[in-house]
């Protein structure tokens, strides 16, 4: 068990809030009480950002050993953490992913290490991720005769079908160079460079117009269902929409008058 008894850290810096899983002795493995923390965070992280001012999530896992290692496999309780309650319609391990995608907030991993099977979810329900150049990803489940069912849904997303098959049916591990090629990572550093690089990654998120991140995230979920007819048709009309709220006519007069712009989110 991390610091203090919480297996989840949740740590406000800022505009930003810090999402830690801290159970560095188990390599930030998940279990019932990581899944539970992680959604409750990504819930208060939504809200805040429309009530609080929050401006952006970085994900990540506490120590240097690993980002997360997915299921906690040792004493395994299935009761607890990825067994089938058959009077639920959602799995807590989908719920945590919902909360995700409930959460209009740049959302970054800070990936400080491997990200092995469920860990690989949590890396893809991120907007984006920085990683440590020795960060390995991988789905190890075909070794032990299972398949990552429970993160295809996102894998698929971002993943091109050929290296996704390769993942899944070979249980091989990708160095963060191969991940950062197909699209997992968008920088990869040494681990001296990873939280200067974090950092200017929210840098350039901070600066911009929360209404508009808000909106255009929302947009970008919505349309990812979409043919490309239906996407056109809700596209046209969300730009003119965008036009009426507060930070979009600063930013056009602050674009005039040559100025930085002054947003508030609304």
């Amino acid at each position: 068990m991390g610091e203090g008894g919480k297996e989840v850290l949740v740590e406000r810096r800022g505009d930003v809030q810090w999402v830690i899983l801290n159970r560095p002795e188990r390599r930030n493995a998940i279990n019932a009480e990581v899944i539970h923390g992680v959604t409750e965070a990504m819930l208060s992280a939504a809200k805040a950002g429309v009530e609080e001012g929050l401006r952006a999530v970085v994900v990540t896992g506490a120590g240097d050993k690993a980002f997360c290692a997915g299921a906690d496999l040792q004493k395994r309780d299935e009761s607890k953490n990825f067994g089938f309650d058959p009077s639920q319609p959602r799995h807590p391990f989908v719920r945590m992913f919902e909360a995700f995608e409930a959460c209009d907030l740049p959302i970054v991993a800070r990936v400080n290490g491997p990200v092995m099977a469920g860990g690989v979810g949590l890396l893809c329900a991120c907007d984006m991720a920085v990683a440590v150049d020795d960060a390995l990803v991988g789905t190890p489940e075909a070794k032990v005769g299972l398949f990552p069912m429970m993160i295809l849904s996102y894998m698929q997303r971002l993943i091109p079908r050929r290296k996704l098959m390769e993942m899944c049916l070979t249980g091989e591990p990708w160095t963060a160079a191969q991940a950062l090629e197909v699209g997992l990572y968008n920088y990869v550093v040494p681990p001296t460079g990873l939280d200067e690089k974090v950092a200017w990654l929210l840098g350039r998120l901070l600066d911009k117009s929360p209404s508009g991140q808000r909106i255009g995230k929302h947009a970008l979920r919505v349309m990812m269902d979409m043919t490309l007819s239906q996407g056109f048709a809700f596209s046209q009309l969300q730009l003119p929409m965008m036009t009426l709220t507060e930070d979009a006519r600063e930013g056009l007069v602050a674009f005039n008058e040559k100025r930085p712009p002054k947003f508030q989110g609304k």
